[in-house]
């Protein structure tokens, strides 16, 4: 569905993406993952075509954003992280007006308005002012507003921070419908479960480069190894040092070895030995948030 290839794009002395590569297989959710600053809104903007000057060349559909930019933008429905409604009028009235603005008219905006409403669980409030809704359903009507063309490919910026968990799992559906559906996703987060449970691909984009990139199950394969997590009271880095390597890890330890069984039965048996009772010793593999933190050295949570 999109083909990057050597993708750079500079502002000034200042280089936001430097030689991006990366292919997207249609019907894939694929997680863009960086902190803020990486150069993650960059490259979405330029595949919608909100900015048009960069160097490389990409493919959507089989069509060049260079030479065939206006038909690739209307197969793109784009949702910015910041909400862009006029809160004064309806919901129903917002999707009128994005419906136009994407060219639709008569019977057909009005049933896929209709059908809109469903797929983002406002139907009983297509009539109520937009002012009046939590951030949530103004994020849900967001994502609707992009829908009303069915589009091919569909790019969600940061589309569940600050909202409610009921719209957060309304979100989670509706992007698990349009992929059954055969619609290409790019879901930008810096929340890692989400994207661990959403994305079948993720790249990983620090400083404008792109770090790592694959099916998820191929970058968890590269980097995700077993390793023992242990807690408790008393219980010190040099007191495991002779385990394995030890580094630090919320309120405990980790201690990575290539014999992670039979280290745990050796740790556990010297613990009991020294009459030292851990609050947990557990069997640990790295999350996609601690392979991101060990490849670029830079944490993503709580980063708004």
């Amino acid at each position: 569905m999109i083909t990057i290839n050597d993708v750079s794009k500079s502002y000034g002395t200042l280089q936001a993406l430097q030689a991006i590569g990366l292919h997207i297989p249609k019907g894939c959710c694929f997680g863009l993952v960086g902190p803020n600053g990486a150069g993650k809104s960059t490259l979405m903007k330029i595949i919608v075509g909100v900015l048009e000057s960069f160097e490389g060349e990409i493919e959507v559909g089989g069509m060049s954003i260079h030479s065939s930019r206006q038909s690739v933008k209307r197969n793109i429905g784009y949702v910015p992280q910041d909400i862009c409604l006029e809160e004064t009028l309806t919901a129903r009235d917002n999707l009128l007006f994005f419906g136009r603005l994407y060219g639709l008219s008569g019977r057909q905006l009005h049933e896929r308005i209709k059908i809109v409403l469903g797929l983002i669980g406002l139907e009983d409030r297509e009539k109520s002012i937009v002012s009046t809704f939590s951030g949530g359903m103004k994020r849900r009507l967001n994502i609707g507003c992009a829908l009303l063309h069915e589009p091919g490919l569909v790019i969600l910026d940061e589309p569940t921070v600050g909202i409610d968990p009921q719209s957060r799992h309304s979100i989670f559906q509706l992007i698990h419908r349009l992929k059954s559906d055969g619609t290409t996703i790019i879901y930008s987060s810096h929340y890692m479960e989400e994207v661990e449970q959403l994305c079948e691909s993720v790249g990983f984009i620090d400083r404008g480069r792109l770090v790592e990139h694959g099916t998820m199950k191929d970058v968890l394969a590269r980097h995700r190894h077993s390793s023992l997590y242990v807690e408790g009271e008393h219980i010190t880095p040099d007191m495991l040092a002779g385990f394995g390597d030890v580094s630090p890890k919320e309120a405990g330890f980790l201690v990575h070895s290539d014999t992670p069984m039979q280290t745990l039965q050796r740790l556990a048996g010297t613990l009991a030995d020294q009459e030292v009772t851990p609050a947990r010793l557990e069997l640990s593999q790295a999350k996609l948030e601690d392979i991101f933190f060990k490849l670029t050295g830079t944490q993503l949570r709580d980063q708004t």
